[in-house]
């Protein structure tokens, strides 16, 4: 066989062996989860004196990176809550990890005494 024809067959299966092998490693990313903490709160000032930085640094600490929080919450169907909070996590695991520690718990029981609290957990889409 002419050297050049094996050359060209060679970078045809390396580009096919590496094009396969990326696609692999894409198929195994586990797409993040989210979750989303409706907070009805009772007293701003204590919450975001005695809670907030509290509880921030611990979610950091945990793996979870806030994407989004506000006191300021427009309904567009329904009844707002007074404040939303959304994270992003690596996994589900990750996340129930994190809220069920000990370190979480006491934070929460902070908040506890200035707000009520609804979280769920969302599966985010494959990038």
């Amino acid at each position: 066989m002419n050297s050049r024809y094996k050359t060209a067959l060679a970078v045809v299966i390396g580009a096919t062996l590496g094009a396969a092998a990326v696609e692999g490693l894409h198929a195994q990313a586990k797409p993040p989860v989210y979750t989303v903490t409706e907070i009805d709160v009772n007293n701003v000032d204590g919450y975001m004196k005695e809670y907030v930085p509290v509880v921030q640094p611990l979610i950091k600490k945990g793996g979870g990176t806030l994407l989004a929080a506000s006191l300021k919450v427009t309904a567009m169907l329904g009844t707002a809550p007074k404040r939303v909070a959304i994270n992003r996590w690596d996994s589900f695991e990750a996340a129930q990890a994190l809220y069920n520690s000990p370190d979480y718990k006491a934070a929460q029981a902070i908040g506890d005494k200035y707000a009520t609290f609804r979280r769920y957990a969302v599966d985010g889409l494959p990038q």
